[in-house]
């Protein structure tokens, strides 16, 4: 790696140390398995020492405390809840369904034939970009980005013959940090409106009325290319500089397509389109439900969607170029796709029980409404008040990964309390989402990190959090930067936030 440094700027040299540092350290920690097994024993033991600590809920006036899992009650629950926690973990069937469709078309060969395709058509260097931008876009699909980006960023680098943990980091800011961008309206839209509305009404009932699931879309749109323009260059100029050449087992190499693989290419082209369509009028017609689009039963069923769009192609590639002959042919591609999973499925089972434990003992509600009080105390105002806040709420999704979740938590306290200080629910709003946006990607409470550690791990065995992390904090840092830059001037022009959405309340 050193070698690839040698004509690298003295500054970036020191940069690339501290990460290097950060890497060590981390790496220092088990593997993410047993790690996640410790945490859940530490929060066992926490729980215990922390037993009966309450905070009351400013909403419901209801007292909420840490729940003691080191007592009867708790051995109770951890032995009678370990199959559901390992079983109910969000992201565990998300994950299998869509990579049963994705290994499909990975063993049969599409997804190398597509690699070819794209890196004879597609701009090169425009390639980074786009799959920052995918990254971005993917919110409208909920969490499906998690699942299919970043595997497909790293196979697509490592095609070009870059290292393939660039393209997963990359894929990965733009999923993870550029969670409140989008130049759509997403389901996560309408979830905070709604907790900011309700929140709003404890002030104004009819200002809460006011509030449109567009409240923060001037700025979200905006924050698509911004995110884009500083993933691509902390991906070109920092994490892949830093990496040096992949010299793993997996090599990527580029051949032209033979008259097979593009009879197989057009032939699945065709199944994906008429897969589609299928989708399209489902989405539109039978699954579209009463209610907004982006909350239609179609939508709820986004994963099973994307494990058909894959699989159907890959399926008849498969058979085209004769790698599926017969229904053996085909169990034994999907049991190839599996086993590369598994991994993660034991990764899984450790993580799970830690996400629970943690849920179950309300450490992280008790942690949240804590923070608020010593916001309320602080008597910060104008820039001092928007940076703590945004810091608070930063530390706050280290220890709860949902941000709906959150929310639901910190929304009926700092709404309030914002508002109180001529800030409006919708600007607050705007700021949560920047903080919990720009921590996603370094915080191993994100149910979806696991993931991306497997993910990985397909190229370097031996990665650990250390490695993951260290890859991941110029994106955190570079996001909050820009937003934090984005922002300021957006206060100084007083651009509402969204249509009908100004700043002050």
């Amino acid at each position: 790696m050193e070698e690839n440094r040698a004509e690298i700027s003295s500054g970036r040299r020191f940069l690339f140390r501290i990460l290097d540092g950060i890497e060590w350290l981390g790496n220092k920690l088990p593997s993410p398995l047993l790690l996640f097994a410790i945490l859940a024993f530490i929060v066992v033991i926490i729980s215990g020492i922390f037993a009966g600590v309450s905070v009351t809920n400013p909403t419901t006036g209801e007292a909420v405390e840490v729940k003691n899992l080191f007592s009867l009650s708790g051995l109770d629950y951890i032995f009678n809840s370990a199959v559901d926690n390992f079983i109910g973990f969000p992201p565990l069937g998300a994950v299998l369904v869509t990579m049963l469709g994705i290994g499909l078309a990975e063993q049969t060969g599409l997804i190398n034939a597509s690699l070819k395709g794209i890196v004879f058509s597609f701009p090169q260097k425009l390639l980074t970009a786009a799959l920052v931008f995918a990254g971005v876009m993917s919110s409208v699909a909920v969490n499906a980005g998690y699942v299919v980006l970043p595997p497909l960023g790293a196979v697509l680098f490592l095609g070009l013959g870059r290292h393939p943990l660039a393209g997963l980091a990359a894929a990965f800011a733009g999923v993870s940090g550029g969670f409140g961008a989008n130049l759509a309206l997403t389901s996560t839209d309408a979830i905070l409106q709604e907790l900011t509305a309700e929140a709003t009404r404890t002030i104004d009932p009819a200002y809460a009325e006011t509030i449109t699931v567009t409240m923060n879309y001037f700025f979200a749109a905006v924050s698509v290319v911004l995110i884009t323009l500083i993933g691509t260059l902390v991906t070109e100029k920092i994490v892949e500089p830093r990496l040096g050449k992949y010299e793993g087992e997996q090599e990527g190499e580029i051949d032209e397509l033979t008259a097979l693989e593009k009879k197989g290419m057009r032939l699945a082209g065709i199944g994906f389109l008429i897969t589609f369509a299928l989708m399209a009028y489902l989405s539109f017609g039978p699954l579209r439900g009463d209610g907004a689009y982006i909350e239609s039963p179609f939508f709820s069923a986004l994963v099973f969607v994307i494990f058909l769009l894959f699989l159907v192609p890959g399926l008849i590639y498969g058979i085209v170029t004769k790698e599926i002959s017969n229904d053996k042919d085909l169990t034994k591609l999907l049991g190839k796709t599996m086993a590369s999973m598994s991994g993660y499925i034991a990764l899984a089972f450790t993580a799970g029980q830690f996400i629970a434990y943690f849920r179950e003992t309300n450490l992280g509600t008790v942690i949240a409404f804590r923070g608020a009080d010593f916001l309320n105390s602080t008597g910060f105002d104008g820039i001092g008040l928007i940076l703590t806040f945004i810091g608070l709420t930063m530390v706050v999704n280290f220890f709860i990964g949902s941000s709906s979740a959150k929310w639901t938590i910190l929304a009926p306290v700092f709404v309030p309390i914002m508002m109180n200080l001529g800030y409006s629910p919708e600007f607050t709003t705007l700021l949560y989402r920047i903080a919990d946006s720009v921590t996603n990607m370094i915080t191993p409470l994100l149910l979806y990190f696991p993931v991306i550690i497997a993910f990985a791990q397909r190229y370097d065995k031996k990665l650990g959090i250390g490695t993951l992390i260290s890859m991941m904090i110029p994106y955190s840092v570079a996001f909050l930067l820009g937003w934090l830059l984005l922002l300021l001037v957006w206060v100084l022009l007083g651009i509402p936030v969204g249509p009908g959405a100004p700043i002050q309340y």
